[in-house]
This record gives C-alpha cells, structure tokens and sequence, in this order.
C-alpha cells in the first residue's frame, strides 16, 4: 500500500516489543522470509486482547505460531487458543515453537484444510484472528460467524492486498484477479452484514474488526431499540 513508511517507522518506534523468544522467533521469520504479523498489527492485536480478555480464541492460519503465542502472551493463562494450519512444513515448526514458549497445554493446533474443520468445530470462541489465505475468506465467513458468540470479536489481517483491493480487477495481474474479487466481497459483506459492527484499518495491510451483534436488539433498518 502507498503508506508513509517514515510515518509507520516513527508510530512503531514507541512499541514496548514482545517477550524475548518472540523477539528471537520474529527475528528467524524474517530470515527464512516466514510471513508474520507486521509490528504495527502486533500493537492492535495486543491491545484488542487487553480490551476483549477472551478466553476462548479461534487462529485461522497458524504459520509457524508467532501470532498464536503472541496471544497466549497477551491473555489469562485460562485462556485456550485453537488454531489451525495446512502447510504441513510449518506445522511441526509451530508445535516446537509452542513448546519452548511453554505453552503446548494452552494451544491446540490443528491440522487440515481450515473449511473442512471450522465446518466441524462446534461452541464458541469469543475472540477469532483469521491470517490464511486471502482468498478463502469470504468463504469461512459463515462458519465464524456460527462459532462467534454474541460482543466476540473477529479481527481479519491483510485485507488491502497491498493496495490492489482498490484498483479495477483489470489492474490487477490475472492470477490475483479471484483474490481480489473475493476481497472485495468479503470487505462488503463484512460492512453490510446486519449480525456484524466492523471497521476496516489501514494497519499494517488492512484490517478489520467486527464485533457480533445481538440482531434481536434491532430494527428492520438497524435502529437499536432499548
């Protein structure tokens, strides 16, 4: 995205930063071009886990369990976080990583393609970070939002793509062209959904956060009525 990079250094120079092993682990991502959290979306998320106190968080995408434990660090250790992953080579990555942040009895990790189980998970989860692939969002939309409680929040990284979310589909190259249709539905949804209040961010690559809403508490038009 065309952001003021100065801007973005200078905000993120006033960050407090992680636990060392989370210093040490975003350190090796960088090198072995891991894609984690940006630094700025690390100051959101922590800040919205302070407010929210979940104590039950659904990860959609774990990668090799930065942002998972980064939870875990910012939260109760009542706190149980379930995530989910694909990519085989990054999965026992994350299992070590869980290990040495001492924390394998607080996060489940689990393995398999994030439609197949989020279509299978039952309760609820009062807090859902979702960091996968772009282009599946609009498609795990309605499993999240079954699993998501009345006032649970879903935070959704990387929603501007960099930008290309505004341009035509025609601007963008053909192999990202369904990408950006697909976030674009997503966003739109998101916004006009009457079960969700959300936000969209120009954080990091864009973000967004949605609180669900008690839909009996509103008007045809969505007018709250006491």
């Amino acid at each position: 995205m065309n952001v003021d990079e100065r801007m973005i250094t200078f905000i993120n120079s006033f960050d407090k930063g992680n636990s060392p092993f989370l210093e040490e682990l975003e350190q090796e991502a960088k090198r072995d071009y891991v894609p984690i959290i940006r630094k700025d979306m690390q100051n959101l998320l922590r800040f919205l886990l302070r407010l929210q106190r979940p104590v039950n968080i659904l990860e959609v995408g774990t990668a090799i369990g930065f942002s998972a434990i980064l939870m875990g660090e910012n939260t109760s250790n009542e706190c149980k976080i379930t995530t989910i992953e694909k990519f085989e080579k990054r999965i026992p990555l994350a299992r070590e990583n869980f290990k040495k942040a001492g924390m394998e009895e607080r996060i489940t990790l689990l393995e398999g393609d994030a439609a197949e189980i989020l279509s299978k998970l039952q309760g609820s989860y009062d807090f859902i970070f979702m960091d996968a692939a772009k282009g599946q969002y609009i498609n795990y939309l309605p499993d999240l939002l079954r699993l998501l409680p009345v006032g649970g929040m879903l935070v959704t990284d990387n929603v501007l793509q960099d930008g290309d979310v505004v341009e035509s589909r025609f601007a963008v190259t053909r192999r990202n062209r369904t990408i950006h249709e697909r976030m674009r539905e997503y966003l739109y949804e998101i916004k006009n959904n009457p079960l969700l209040e959300s936000a969209i961010l120009t954080v990091g690559d864009g973000v967004t956060i949605s609180v669900k809403q008690d839909v009996s508490n509103t008007g045809e038009a969505g007018e709250y009525h006491e």
